[in-house]
């Protein structure tokens, strides 16, 4: 296996289309990080991917990773990727967690959200389930109660309220980089409006972005706008708000 990178270019590269070949990138497999930089002094951003199971999280990831559409649906249990990139003019490498959506691995997520600077938390456009998926997970966040003639995604659901809430209790900050991704937007059978998402991810100052991981419609700008976060947070911490609390790093655009 490390012959396969020895002539490999800057970037980390996949030529097999599976994702059995994808998971030699797992991380008990990531190849030393200068083979991948060959000497080029860059920053690391470690991004996870956090989101139900079944909305897109992997096919997203081997998206930005190899230009490559997955189609079938195999539940991940933790998956690591590294790719190098230039955003904004700096050379960078993403180190990316891919994490399960499955309930059963729920004792996973603290370790990983411990560890990750940035989240980008996925939910599908077309997965919906109504009133007692709010309800049950309401409790979680009492101010997002709401009345019984309203539905929202389950996915939707996941996202906002337990791993938003799980991040910001693991990172015990209020300020934590984060980016609300509807995935799948390139089916017809839309369940979550555009709106919804928008005014959700408004509520909590952070980017919303539709992306589709089968046409690769914004899936670049998912995880880059994620680092842009992660950067604006560093600046954040170097320069804090004077005592009014004025300071034109706090601004937090919506992206749709």
């Amino acid at each position: 296996m490390n012959s396969s990178y020895a002539n490999s270019s800057p970037l980390l590269l996949f030529l097999s289309p599976s994702r059995d070949t994808l998971r030699l990138a797992s991380s008990s497999h990531l190849p030393p990080l200068d083979l991948i930089t060959k000497g080029v002094k860059m920053t690391e951003y470690k991004l996870v991917v956090v989101g139900a199971g079944g909305v897109g999280k992997s096919a997203l990831t081997i998206q930005l990773i190899q230009n490559h559409f997955v189609d079938e649906y195999d539940p991940t249990i933790e998956d690591s990727y590294r790719k190098q990139v230039v955003i904004d003019g700096e050379t960078c490498l993403l180190d990316i967690l891919d994490t399960a959506g499955q309930e059963e691995y729920s004792a996973m997520r603290d370790q990983y959200m411990r560890t990750g600077e940035g989240f980008l938390c996925v939910f599908a456009i077309n997965n919906t389930k109504s009133f007692e998926d709010i309800h049950q997970y309401r409790l979680l966040h009492p101010t997002l109660y709401m009345t019984q003639d309203q539905t929202f995604s389950s996915c939707l659901d996941l996202v906002d309220l337990l791993y938003r809430e799980q991040i910001k209790r693991v990172k015990d900050s209020d300020d934590v980089p984060m980016v609300l991704v509807g995935n799948k937007c390139d089916l017809p059978a839309r369940t979550v409006d555009t709106r919804q998402a928008q005014e959700l991810a408004r509520s909590y100052g952070i980017p919303y972005i539709e992306t589709s991981a089968k046409t690769r419609q914004g899936v670049e700008d998912a995880f880059y706008t994620l680092v842009r976060e992660i950067r604006q947070h560093k600046l954040r911490k170097l320069n804090p708000p004077d005592d009014n609390g004025q300071d034109c790093m706090n601004c937090r655009c919506v992206v749709s």
